[in-house]
This record gives C-alpha cells, sequence and structure tokens, in this order.
C-alpha cells in the first residue's frame, strides 16, 4: 500500500458535458494514484444558462473543497453537430473559468492520450477505460462512464507528470510534434 503523504499532487479530472460532466479527483506521485472523490454532475433536466451556471459552481466547490493543484481537461477535438460542439465548448469555458479562478494550472488532453495512457492503445472502447481505471486506482467496483471519463484524464495527467507540456498533448507518435 502506497503511503498518502508521498503523493503530493492533487488532480482535478473532468469529463465535460452538456448533460452530463463526470469529475474525478486523485492523489499521486506519477507512478501510484489513489481515487479521493468521483462522480457526475447531471444538468440535462435545466435550460442552457442554468447548466452552465451549475456545471461553474460545482466544478468551483470541488475545487474548494478538495483543494487540488491542477485540473486536467478533455480536449474538443471533433464533432459531427456544429450546435452540440458549441454546447461543449462553453460548458468547457465554464469549467476552465472555475479551475483558472480556483488557482489551478489547468491541462487539456484529446481522447485518444487519454485512452493511451490509461488502457495502451488510443482506440480502446469505453469499457477498457472504466476497466483499467477501476484497477489504476483500486477501484471496489466499476465506475460510472462519465466518471470513469474524469477519472482517466486525470490518471492520464499523472502519468505525465515531468514530462515538458508541448510533449504531453501528442495522442500518438504521428502526432507529436518537438
Amino acid at each position: 500500500m502506497t503511503n498518502p503523504a508521498v503523493l503530493r499532487q492533487r488532480i482535478l479530472g473532468v469529463d465535460p458535458g452538456s448533460r452530463n460532466t463526470g469529475f474525478g479527483v486523485i492523489d499521486s506521485d506519477g507512478r501510484h494514484s489513489r481515487c479521493v472523490t468521483s462522480g457526475c454532475i447531471r444538468v440535462g433536466q435545466f435550460g442552457w444558462p442554468k447548466r452552465l451556471e451549475l456545471i461553474f459552481d460545482r466544478i468551483a466547490a470541488l475545487v474548494a473543497e478538495h483543494r487540488p493543484h491542477e485540473l486536467a481537461v478533455e480536449q474538443l477535438i471533433f464533432a459531427r453537430d456544429p450546435s452540440a460542439a458549441l454546447k461543449l465548448g462553453q460548458a468547457r469555458g465554464a469549467i476552465l473559468c472555475a479551475g483558472l479562478k480556483g488557482g489551478l494550472d489547468v491541462h487539456e488532453y484529446s481522447a485518444k492520450s487519454v485512452k493511451l495512457a490509461v488502457v495502451g492503445t488510443g482506440a480502446a472502447d469505453k469499457s477498457q477505460v472504466r476497466h483499467m481505471v477501476r484497477v489504476l486506482l483500486s477501484l471496489p467496483e466499476l465506475p460510472g462512464e462519465d466518471e470513469a471519463d474524469a477519472l482517466a484524464i486525470a490518471l492520464c495527467h499523472a502519468h505525465s507528470m515531468g514530462i515538458p507540456a508541448r510533449k504531453r498533448a501528442a495522442a500518438s507518435w504521428r502526432d507529436f510534434r518537438p
């Protein structure tokens, strides 16, 4: 068992969504990690501006309560529907603002980078990500999809600690630009 005092970095991972936003807080030293808390912010039943307010307020409350050092968020790379992409971008903006207002360093990762860091392949499916998050964090049960994605984003950042930011964002060697 890893000594919790050795796990010096607290990371808030967030999987943005316009209806469900997953979050996960982990403590890590870059090699060993443990889950502090995780869950899902469900706002789908509210109108659009209220959703943004609730996402911002809940992320700000998580920052105040758990005092993470850094925020890791999934990048928006591709969306089939421009309207959905815009809403997701606005939700990401609320998350980023809450983190920045809380004094956090913000890091962004592509979905492919997260899968590669956690599962070992950028083509992993949701069930593989959920399974590896459970294994890597020694969770008693499988987390929900949004929660698992957020924890995976936090783990991706933990695994990349010490790697310069310009090299960290590459999803594969083909994407790497020195």
